[in-house]
């Protein structure tokens, strides 16, 4: 079996290094290995991939994807941003506040963080760079605060998680990531707050947008966000109370999306419509393929008993849960620096699980733990997708970008160890709603 272990983990690394695409880098690597091991690769590695995605649960993601398209260019940031922009724009580093409550909003609406940097960055980065904040740290505070949408329900690599670990409800798990991703994107705000007092960003005059939402009046910019805000509601009321599924939540998202976007605020013609289900489509083959090819690793992977491995090794190393939670927490946080999301819940979700549960910990809460350090990932370099999408919006570069943004990364290594500690920010809503027992 080492041997095994030994061709999958080489070529795996190897092909990343080399540049290769990480579906080619999991499904060739999983091929060597199966040839290895003498078994017929081609047709197994075919069998896995399709059975790895022949999941009713995973239909919800190319419904989310397609209403995260329509919320991004459906006029949605704009209105939310003038929402928050009543709570927090006043205070000190006001502006540092809104970016960072629009992003949980957005993010939490349209269900991708990369949405929520492109469409958030690409009005509020320009915003902050007049008033005076420092244009890298304007890039670094939108790429960390777009992830807390992941967190917050709906969220695609939810409904990952819960088809990777096999029994956790989808429901339960939206529910869960409620409290964490306020927290992440409170401990963020703080610290905006200490930068901006720290360095004066944000002192200039009231601009004339500005000055526009004051006197626009209350009740008329909530007026205007308050359809965009309902999604979250009809979703998640639906899903509790039994209406529907969560697949046929994301559907639903579909037609509501289309509805405000389309129709009320008119802010898509239907010309640009066939574009969009393009865009969806080729998002929805990426995901589903890392899905496929991930599924086959995972197959490998427990064939040369490499959970078992793992898990002897970390429970060997320590007898304190404490230590052993804080060495899965550094792993992850390593795995998120070079692999994309997905796969990453794929791969270690089926190693990970089994550790956990003999530790204790509840599977929905372990679930929000991985969520959180992959989120980290996704604005750290080499491979961080919020941060290079961050730089192109802001007109910036990764190494300056990455400067500014370690007080950001501190902020969520904070936020992830009270995930990690406190179970009642992760159990305490599912339990309230019903979903798992007290």
């Amino acid at each position: 079996m080492s041997g095994i272990i030994f061709v999958l983990v080489v070529s795996f690394f190897t092909l990343l290094v080399m540049n290769a695409p990480v579906a080619v880098a999991i499904s060739v690597s999983s091929l060597l290995a199966i040839f290895a091991h003498g078994g017929d690769a081609g047709t197994i590695v075919a069998q896995r991939m399709a059975n790895g995605i022949n999941s009713f649960p995973l239909l919800a993601i190319p419904f989310f994807v397609f209403s995260g398209y329509l919320m991004g260019r459906g006029g949605l940031a704009r209105r939310l941003i003038d929402f928050a922009a009543l709570f927090v724009g006043k205070l000190p580093g006001g502006l540092s506040y809104v970016n960072t409550v629009t992003c949980m909003l957005f993010g939490s609406i349209s269900g991708s963080a990369a949405a929520a940097v492109s469409s958030i960055g690409g009005f509020m980065i320009p915003e902050m760079n007049k008033k005076g904040y420092d244009r890298d740290f304007n890039v670094a505070l939108t790429a960390t605060a777009a992830t807390t949408g992941l967190l917050i329900p709906p969220s695609n690599c939810m409904i990952v998680y819960s088809v990777a670990a096999g029994s956790v409800s989808i429901a339960a798990m939206f529910m869960a990531g409620i409290l964490p991703g306020i927290v992440v994107g409170l401990c963020i705000m703080a610290a905006a707050a200490i930068l901006c007092v720290r360095h004066g960003y944000g002192k200039r005059p009231e601009t004339a947008e500005e000055a526009a939402i004051r006197q626009m009046g209350f009740w008329r910019v909530t007026w205007r966000a308050v359809p965009s805000l309902l999604l979250i509601v009809i979703i998640i009321g639906g899903i509790l109370a039994g209406v529907f599924s969560a697949t046929e939540a994301a559907a639903i998202a579909v037609l509501y999306a289309f509805l405000l976007s389309c129709v009320f605020y008119r802010e898509i013609p239907l010309r640009d419509l066939p574009g969009i289900c393009l865009q969806t489509g080729l998002t929805t083959a990426v995901v589903m393929l890392l899905i496929g090819a991930s599924s086959a690793m995972s197959w490998i992977m427990t064939v040369a008993n490499i959970p078992q491995s793992v898990s002897s090794a970390l429970l060997g190393m320590s007898e304190n849960p404490y230590v052993i939670l804080l060495a899965i927490n550094v792993m992850l946080l390593l795995v998120g620096t070079f692999m994309d999301m997905t796969p990453a819940i794929l791969i270690f979700t089926p190693i990970l699980l089994p550790i956990v549960t003999k530790l204790g910990l509840d599977p929905i809460q372990f679930g929000i733990i991985l969520i959180a350090n992959l989120c980290i990932g996704l604005c750290t370099p080499p491979v961080g997708t919020c941060l290079f999408i961050g730089c192109g919006v802001g007109k910036s570069t990764i190494a300056k970008v990455t400067v500014k943004a370690v007080p950001f990364f501190l902020a969520m290594v904070i936020s992830l160890l009270l995930i990690t500690f406190i179970p009642w920010l992760s159990l305490a809503i599912p339990r309230l709603c019903g979903l798992i027992e007290n």
